[in-house]
Parts: C-alpha cells; structure tokens; sequence
C-alpha cells in the first residue's frame, strides 16, 4: 500500500433520482487521480454516510476500490455511533478490499474518553485492518482529546488521526504525544497546510472534489517545505474553501461538480437541501475566480 498521507479527497456520492450514480462516481474518481490527488475517502461525512443504507455504502466501497484498482490508498469510511455497527462496515470494508479504514468518534451518544478507547480497540479486535482515527467534534459533540490519541496510538493498526477540531494546539499536542510513524492529517481544509508545517501529513479534504491538482499541489509544497508555493496556494483556494461550508456540506460541493460538468446531479439525500440563491451565487463567483467555471456559467441569460 502507498503512503497515506498528501491531499486525499473525502469524495461525494453522486446521486440521480434518490439513487446511487455509479458511472457518475467512477467518472469522479478518474477526475481526482488525473488531478493528482493522494487518496480517496468514500462514504465519509462529505460522502453522505450517514443516509447511505448498508448496501449502498458497501456499493461504494467496492466500486472506488474497483475503479482506483490500487493508483492511490483507498480509505473507507466506516464509523458510526453503534460499535457493532461500526465493526460490521469495517469488516465489509475489508472484504471489499479497502486498504484502511475512517473511523469516527461516535456521534450522539458522547462517550467517555475511556468510552471512546474501548470502541475503537473493538473495531481494532474485530477486524485486522489498518484504521485511521476520525475527530470532528463540531459534528460528534465529543471531542477526543489528545491524551487518549496517544493511547490509541499504541495500538496496532492505528496508523493515524484525521483532526478537525480546529485547533493547532491540539493538532501540536498530538504530533507531541503520538509516536513519530503516526499519521496526522488536517480534517480541514483551512488547517491543512499549517498541519502539514506543525508535522502534519496532509489532509483529508472538501475543497479537492472541485480543485484536486491545486489541492496536490499546496499540500506537495508544504511537505517539501517550500512555504511560500504552499502559502500561495493555501490563498488562492482560501475563498473557495469556505465556499464548501456556506451552505450545510455536501450541497456545495456537489453543486460546483455539477457545474463543472464533473457529475450529471447536485442531488443531495435528505435532510440535506439544494443550496439557496445567495449561497449559490457565492458559489460561483468563487469558482470564477478560480477558473473552474465561466464567468456566464449556471446564470440566467
């Protein structure tokens, strides 16, 4: 397996008609490895997840592996706030051929740190896969702390932790705590590359879906140091960054693939919504900017 670490797309599920649109998906997984991207998450928080039954979310699994037929790591997202439940995804990860796994602190029910230690080494039981760690506590409530990072850092198997709290503190105090060999990647696009420079190994990003090669490209610079190509880039996606979260993720995402005729359907699977007009706007003239639509794109004449 490659080295995860780099720009790795959390990849959208494209839909037509409350369906899974799998020409759609292989088609934007050939956009991301053309693009130079790293690796690909399926069926991650951007991938809808949560409102993928089972056997959608193993259909997606099973065709990205398929289709990116070992070019770049395929990390498959597998959480949930269920720990039997979490085990049966990793395990039919596994079997479709996954080379890890995206596990999510368990959202709802906030567990104890001592909670969360033992739901991982679960999995970690269940199932001998490679599993990177998942932290996005604006989504889950409960935040892991950097403590018991560590803890599970010793464990086999953990390779790494996605980290999108936010905060550079706790980013620096993980890299502190956890072993050398210990993956930690930005869950956030506008922390990536100060992740990266903190020691950091990339990010696992939104804003790739639309801009994969200038998404490569910022986090290729920090991690050969080259600060400010690095910085450049950071600032030249900044605007667009935001754009993916002025309207509740997916749906901008999607939207902007639409648009650039990436996917055939912004469709989004409720309780998610299309954006609305002025979020839609921001959008484009974001997209514009960046040369990833015309100017008279997706406007009324």
């Amino acid at each position: 397996m490659k080295p995860i670490q780099g720009a790795i797309t959390a990849l959208v599920t494209p839909m037509r008609n409350g369906m899974l649109d799998e020409q759609g998906l292989i088609d934007l997984i050939e956009f991301q490895i053309a693009g130079g991207i790293h690796g690909i998450v399926p069926c991650g928080t951007t991938g809808e997840s949560a409102t993928l039954n089972f056997d959608e979310h193993k259909r997606v699994i099973e065709l990205t592996v398929h289709t990116v037929r070992g070019r770049v790591p395929v990390i498959a997202g597998t959480g949930a706030n269920s720990t039997l439940e979490a085990i049966e995804l990793t395990e039919s990860a596994k079997a479709s051929g996954a080379d890890a796994v995206l596990s999510v602190v368990p959202y709802y029910n906030k567990p104890s740190q001592e909670g969360l230690f033992q739901h991982f080494k679960a999995i970690l039981d269940a199932v001998d896969i490679p599993m990177v760690l998942y932290n996005v506590p604006g989504r889950t409530v409960t935040n892991m702390l950097p403590t018991t990072v560590a803890r599970l850092a010793t464990l086999p198997n953990v390779i790494g932790i996605k980290e999108a709290c936010g905060s550079l503190q706790q980013v620096s105090e993980i890299i502190q705590l956890c072993p050398r060999d210990f993956t930690v990647l930005s869950g956030d696009d506008f922390t990536a590359m100060a992740t990266v420079l903190l020691g950091g190994r990339g990010v696992i990003s939104v804003v790739s879906n639309l801009a994969p090669a200038k998404t490569a490209a910022m986090i290729e610079a920090a991690l050969r140091a080259d600060v400010a190509t690095a910085n450049d880039l950071h600032y030249e996606l900044f605007s667009l960054m935001g754009a993916m979260f002025c309207y509740p993720s997916p749906a901008p995402a999607k939207k902007g693939l639409e648009m650039m005729g990436k996917i055939a359907s912004g469709e989004v699977r409720l309780p998610m919504t299309q954006m609305d007009g002025t979020s839609l706007e921001r959008l484009k003239t974001d997209m514009v900017a960046l040369g990833l639509l015309e100017p008279t794109a997706g406007r009324n004449p």
